[in-house]
């Protein structure tokens, strides 16, 4: 049969781009493992921080705070900053950038108790940060587009794109399907995926991101505490469903590969936690890790290839695929459309994969 949009990728950006194409014709999406958000979707930190990104991904994920507050897909968690002795100027980057109140070490411990007054010099808060119920979204978007008449295939890798009289030819799955245009959502293989198309490579980057799970810390109750960064953004802590998620927050290169944590990484990083709060790192429940995906200027990639008609990109979402997928997905339909975006001119510019070519 064929399509009218053939989405290779099974991510949040590959499953919210087939619910916004889904009503501008027939759409098929092949996504290689067995189950949608498997890699990088399946492993985020599920946060939504407006502010948090550079100046593209922030207007992304300022333009996705209306579908989100009306998407049940919220709950609220807060964001701190934390920082030591002599890092005042570093500190008041972060009061300005995300907007935080600066808090004694008295309040800022009544928020988050472990904190050690030894190493903590330095906190600031703000509300206006929620957890995301990443699945839901996933469920929802994909709810969506199927009910739109998208059709979604999983255990479908992508073995060959050629040329066809309509478009484009795509074997995935063992089987062949024809499409006007692909949606390249593949996230850490994107690239592989336009070289397999014969469409010159962004320079997509994939970095890990390790994450360790704890028991809650002193057996406090972590249900109403923030997420907390440390000032030099090397490590983070965020509450879990009773437990508490520790990332080195590292952004180490990667070649695309089901990604696993590295023990020295993630045993340095908790020592850099450790260091600012009362609680020892005892033991660890789970552990695991993801690639996050940059574009060489860390902005994502949304639009038409100027090289290769009838090929759009959709990726490079770094760390911030979920909390800009809404605005991200209805950009790319209307991209697609030929409807004039929503989104501000220099934005637009700023995703563009021509801004590479």
């Amino acid at each position: 049969m064929e399509h009218d949009f053939l989405i290779i990728g099974g991510g949040i950006a590959g499953v919210s781009a087939a619910a916004r194409l889904a009503p501008l014709g027939r759409v098929l999406l092949v996504e290689s493992e067995g189950n949608l958000a498997y890699h990088a979707s399946g492993r985020s930190a599920a946060l939504y921080a407006p502010h948090y990104g550079n100046a593209a991904v922030v207007a992304l994920s300022q333009a996705s705070g209306e579908y989100f507050q009306a998407s049940g897909t919220l709950a609220p968690r807060g964001l701190m900053f934390v920082d030591g002795p002599g890092q005042r100027a570093r500190f008041e980057t972060h009061l300005h950038d995300f907007e935080l109140e600066e808090l004694s070490l008295d309040q800022a411990r009544a928020m988050v108790p472990i904190l050690n007054p030894e190493t903590v010099a330095y906190a600031g808060h703000t509300a206006r940060t929620w957890d995301i119920d990443t699945d839901l979204l996933i469920q929802n978007f994909a709810r969506e587009a199927r009910a739109q008449g998208a059709q979604i295939r999983t255990a479908a890798p992508v073995t060959r794109i050629t040329r066809a009289p309509a478009g484009w030819a795509v074997t995935a799955g063992g089987q062949v399907h024809t499409a006007r245009l692909i949606v390249n959502a593949a996230g850490a293989w994107a690239d592989q995926i336009a070289a397999l198309a014969g469409v010159a490579p962004i320079g997509l980057q994939p970095c890990r991101r390790s994450m360790a799970r704890l028991p809650a810390p002193g057996g406090h109750d972590v249900s109403g505490w923030p997420m907390v960064i440390g000032g030099n953004e090397d490590w983070y802590m965020k509450p879990d469903a009773g437990a508490v998620i520790v990332s080195p927050a590292e952004a180490d290169p990667m070649e695309p590969h089901d990604a696993f944590a590295d023990d020295m990484v993630l045993a340095e990083g908790l020592a850099r936690y450790e260091a600012m709060v009362t609680e020892p790192v005892n033991r660890m429940l789970a552990n695991w890790a993801g690639l996050r995906t940059f574009a060489p200027d860390r902005a994502p990639v949304i639009g038409h290839d100027p090289q290769a008609p009838g090929f759009f990109w959709l990726a490079g979402q770094g760390g911030y695929g979920f909390q800009s997928a809404p605005a991200a997905c209805q950009l790319a339909a209307d991209l697609i459309a030929g409807r004039p975006p929503a989104l501000p001119p220099e934005t637009i510019a700023a995703l563009a994969p021509d801004r590479f070519r």
